[in-house]
């Protein structure tokens, strides 16, 4: 029996010596890595659909790429941790089209009554508005579309009654969808209503003229919300003498339609589990500061605060004075101020830089201390 149990023993001791050992991590290494990127289309798909910029590829503003870029880091480096930096490169405006081909005579086609039948189950000779896009695949123009490929449509339009209409619709992001054509009465508002078209003569009017119609359209005010975009076609005659159809992305900003677009490069930094603009806000103590600091704060001795109210600069000669700031005092005081100017907006691991005068043996000089909010307090940042 006493050999069985060495034996026993032995093989325990065999197969634990043998197996895999977990690889223990180690807690003192950190993922902090600098990433520079440009966001790309995959990239803005990683917000909610809800947000317009996962369809548009670009921001209409600064404010927002502020907003929605961390939400995109967060989703793409989930792992990363506290520390780590990124520098991304957004796009701030409104997407820029460039049609497949936008002469006018390519892209504009008026449906047969033999087209009505392409689509099928259809045996009618007029569509409604979805059936004219679930026509666009067996259309004779546009059953293999280019990206970005434009067509104008003449067709039987069945809302309740049957017209003749005329409508643009783009192919974008791999789907066909109808966009925003002018009227001739548009064209009219603005005196373009003998050829209903703009020309290469109002090339520098051309985005206020727009936004002045989309601003007067009423049905399409009714329903429009900051940031939401509209892909615009127009006629247009240029100084070539040429007929075209062009499309032109229009951002709404909460006032006018806007276009255009520039990149820009924002720097974050990851900080509490969060991905934070890694931009310091910079105030500059102003002598309405060294009065509070002076009678609302307890900061310091009262012969310090009494002098700070009265001087606008802190005391930092010798320790022996009186009115002496040590640098522990200093720090409460800059905090007490930062609390009363940003904690109500402050966000947790914003940097603050605040720049003081000190007065020591005699003179004056500026300096300053860089502060973080730490989601209760400004504390000295480390």
């Amino acid at each position: 029996m006493k050999k069985i149990f060495y034996l026993l023993a032995f093989a325990a001791l065999f197969f634990t010596a043998c197996q895999k050992q977990p690889v223990i991590p180690n807690s003192a290494a950190k993922h902090t890595p600098a990433l520079a990127l440009t966001l790309l289309p995959a990239d803005y798909k990683l917000l909610d659909t809800s947000i317009y910029a996962s369809k548009t590829n670009n921001f209409i503003s600064d404010a927002d790429a502020k907003l929605y870029v961390p939400q995109i880091l967060a989703a793409k480096y989930p792992r990363v941790d506290d520390k780590s930096t990124a520098d991304v490169t957004v796009a701030i405006g409104t997407p820029k089209i460039t049609l497949a081909d936008s002469v006018f005579k390519n892209v504009a086609y008026t449906l047969t009554n033999a087209d009505y039948l392409l689509l099928p189950g259809n045996k009618f000779t007029d569509f409604t508005a979805a059936q004219i896009l679930s026509w666009l695949p067996y259309g004779p123009k546009t059953q293999n579309p280019k990206p970005n490929q434009l067509a104008v449509l003449t067709f039987n339009y069945y809302s309740g009654t049957t017209t003749v209409q005329t409508f643009s619709y783009l192919y974008l992001n791999g789907a066909w969808q109808q966009i925003y054509m002018l009227s001739p009465a548009q064209y009219a508002s603005v005196g373009r209503s003998s050829f209903n078209q703009f020309t290469s003569a109002d090339d520098a009017s051309l985005t206020a003229y727009i936004n002045g119609i989309l601003k007067a359209d009423i049905v399409l005010t009714a329903t429009t919300k900051t940031g939401d975009v509209k892909y615009v076609s127009f006629n247009y005659y240029s100084a070539a003498k040429v007929t075209s159809q062009r499309v032109i992305a229009f951002a709404f900003d909460g006032t006018n339609w806007v276009t255009g677009s520039t990149a820009e490069t924002l720097s974050f930094e990851r900080n509490g589990g969060k991905w934070l603009l890694n931009s310091a806000i910079s105030y500059t103590l102003v002598k309405d500061d060294y009065t509070y600091i002076g009678t609302k704060t307890t900061a310091g001795s009262d012969a310090a605060r009494a002098n700070v109210a009265q001087y606008p600069d802190f005391n930092i000669s010798a320790a022996t004075d009186a009115t002496f700031w040590s640098d522990a005092d200093l720090n409460a005081a800059l905090s007490a101020v930062l609390v009363e100017k940003y904690k109500a907006t402050a966000n947790p691991g914003q940097k603050y830089i605040v720049t003081y005068t000190v007065y020591s043996f005699g003179k004056t000089s500026n300096t300053s201390k860089t502060f973080t909010y730490n989601g209760t307090d400004f504390v000295i940042a480390q």
